[in-house]
């Protein structure tokens, strides 16, 4: 009982020092991993040490490389206008009717590499541009792209959130991300649904939003759509290639 009572004020407080304190979270997780060892009185001070030290240089050993690559395609994506390139071919691919689900399949597609706080920022412009061209709440559409980048940031590799959580498991990353891809489909239109049903019954004036410049979808600039996705896809093909090539054959013992 005195460890779950020790995991819930662990919880709390990290959830206090990087919200309320704004204490880095890397430092809020160590001081709680040092301060369960010792309070749970099932460890001397060397061993906590040795445990915290361990377990960290495994994680980070398993999962550094991907998770290193992985931010170095969404910073290119980013940076290169890679990403905005995607929104707006979603956006021609599925038409202004659909606009919500649009951002929604935005947000899922760019947070694969791109970290989600990163990817809203760059697509809240066209976010607010969209609200205003088609009169749609801006609520709607910041609801729909952000659940839309929510679902793939906690589900699909090579996102760090999933790798991370993978490694820590000892869980095979290929079948993580097989697994991840139907569940998030899921998360997705649950989001979307979430986004036009429920957040479109609050309302943001037009003119209360920040002006942004006029985005031209029609914008030549930056790389194709062809080559904005193949960092995306390349890697999560060959994950889950990886993962079939490593399962057992059939009747083999």
């Amino acid at each position: 009982m005195w460890l779950i009572i020790l995991l819930f004020l662990s919880i709390v407080f990290i959830i206090i020092s990087t919200s309320i304190l704004k204490w880095h979270p890397f430092l809020s997780l160590i001081i709680v991993a040092f301060g369960f060892g010792i309070f749970s009185g099932t460890m001397s001070m060397n061993e906590v040490v040795e445990a915290v030290n361990s377990g960290f240089g495994n994680t980070i050993g398993y999962i550094g490389i991907v998770i290193l690559a992985g931010s170095i395609i969404g910073k290119f994506l980013e940076m290169s206008g890679g990403a905005l390139k995607l929104a707006t071919g979603a956006l021609k691919l599925i038409g202004e009717k659909n606009i919500p689900f649009a951002m929604s399949i935005v947000g899922y597609t760019i947070s694969i590499p791109v970290f989600c706080d990163s990817a809203f920022i760059v697509l809240s412009p066209l976010s607010k541009a969209l609200s205003r061209k088609t009169k749609i709440s801006y609520a709607v559409m910041a609801m729909a792209l952000s659940l839309g980048l929510y679902v793939t940031h906690s589900l699909i590799p090579p996102t760090p959130g999933p790798v991370a959580a993978a490694g820590i498991l000892g869980a095979d990353l290929g079948l993580v991300l097989i697994l991840g891809l139907p569940v998030s489909i899921v998360g997705l239109i649950i989001g979307w649904l979430f986004a036009i049903k429920i957040a479109s019954k609050y309302k943001i004036e037009q003119n209360s939003l920040s002006k942004e410049p006029e985005l031209n979808i029609e914008n030549k600039e930056g790389p194709s759509l062809l080559k904005s996705l193949l960092p995306i896809f390349v890697p999560i093909l060959l994950i889950i290639l990886r993962s079939i090539n490593e399962l057992p054959l059939s009747g083999s013992v």
